[in-house]
């Protein structure tokens, strides 16, 4: 007669172990900082069931694979790209294995990544959604979902608090004592680039700024330098949308015979690797992805272990841009 025993799960282990399923995972993936007497003890586990990781074994167990999969918008954006590296360091941290595609914003293309994810029987979905034509595509997805970059839209969401970020930049700015503040937004429809261009039109408002017109560039370098020939003339401050807008537009005013920051201060949003390092060296805020992708797994995996009820309407998580300021900043030259 066949043998009918059940094949020991991940969780078998970690029941032996007196451990959690994350701990035996970090073991077998051979993760530092696990404590010498903890290590044995799973190993000893893993012996004594005769344990062998096979995800196939442990879907048959346990109906779990151990994967969360990870939809992205196909870009080479610093702020979706460092929020997918922030995301799959934190799933392995958790003790999960990430399953990631990448997508374009069509919904076609959103729709074919999603079941793709859950062909491959992922046990919850984190979406970096930057565009609302991706979000719609979640919907009725029969998963833990979490989103990201989507301003605290979506059933479950980590997002970043911009009125917070620009708020600091434009008070930084007039701390300075400037009051003509233009701002150069990311591109209609990108969700960050419409909640940045509110959160400074709503500031200007509040601290009673001249009212000056928005332009409207597409994120790159590029589009900054083109749009530095455009700047209103009584300009003495510029927010842009992000950093990289921030390094063409200051490109774009010195060969238009401005100074920076003598004749027109300027700010970016990301703090990208390069912002310390142009000359001047940028005025920013720094967007902490790290903590951004801890927030949104440990939210996923509290789901998953049962620690937040699966029907359970979460408030959006916000993380707060950090000012940091540096050379391309000054106050305004009078007269």
């Amino acid at each position: 007669m066949a043998d009918q025993r059940r094949v020991p799960s991940i969780y078998d282990v970690a029941q032996r172990a007196g451990v959690s399923h994350q701990t035996v995972s970090r073991v077998l993936n051979d993760f530092e900082g696990i404590r010498p007497a903890t290590r044995e003890k799973v190993l000893d586990a893993i012996r004594e069931l005769g344990y062998r990781r096979s995800v196939a074994a442990r879907t048959l167990a346990t109906s779990r694979t151990g994967s969360i999969g990870v939809l992205t918008p196909a870009t080479a954006g610093f702020g979706p790209v460092s929020t997918l590296l922030a995301v799959e360091h934190a799933v392995r941290d958790a003790g999960y294995r990430p399953l990631v595609t990448s997508v374009v914003p069509e919904p076609d293309a959103v729709r074919a990544g999603v079941e793709f994810l859950l062909d491959h029987s992922v046990e919850a979905l984190v979406a970096i959604t930057p565009y609302r034509v991706m979000l719609a595509e979640l919907e009725g997805v029969d998963l833990p979902v979490l989103t990201l970059q989507a301003g605290g839209e979506g059933p479950d969401a980590v997002a970043v608090d911009q009125l917070a970020g620009v708020g600091a930049l434009v008070d930084h700015l007039r701390g300075l004592g400037h009051t003509a503040i233009q701002h150069i937004a990311g591109p209609a429809g990108y969700i960050e680039a419409d909640l940045r261009r509110a959160a400074f039109e709503r500031t200007a408002r509040e601290r009673g700024l001249a009212p000056l017109p928005t332009l409207e560039g597409d994120w790159t370098a590029d589009a900054g330098y083109a749009l530095a020939a455009s700047i209103a003339p009584e300009t003495t401050a510029i927010v842009a949308g992000n950093d990289q807008m921030a390094l063409g537009i200051i490109h774009g005013l010195s060969d238009r015979g401005l100074r920076v920051p003598d004749d027109v201060s300027v700010t970016g949003f990301d703090d990208i690797p390069e912002a310390a390092h142009c000359l001047p060296p940028l005025t920013t805020a720094h967007q902490d992805f790290a903590e951004i992708g801890r927030l949104a797994v440990a939210r996923l995996v509290a789901r998953l272990d049962g620690r937040l009820d699966g029907g359970e309407a979460t408030a959006p998580a916000a993380v707060a841009p950090r000012l940091i300021v540096r050379g391309s900043t000054a106050s305004p030259r009078r007269g």
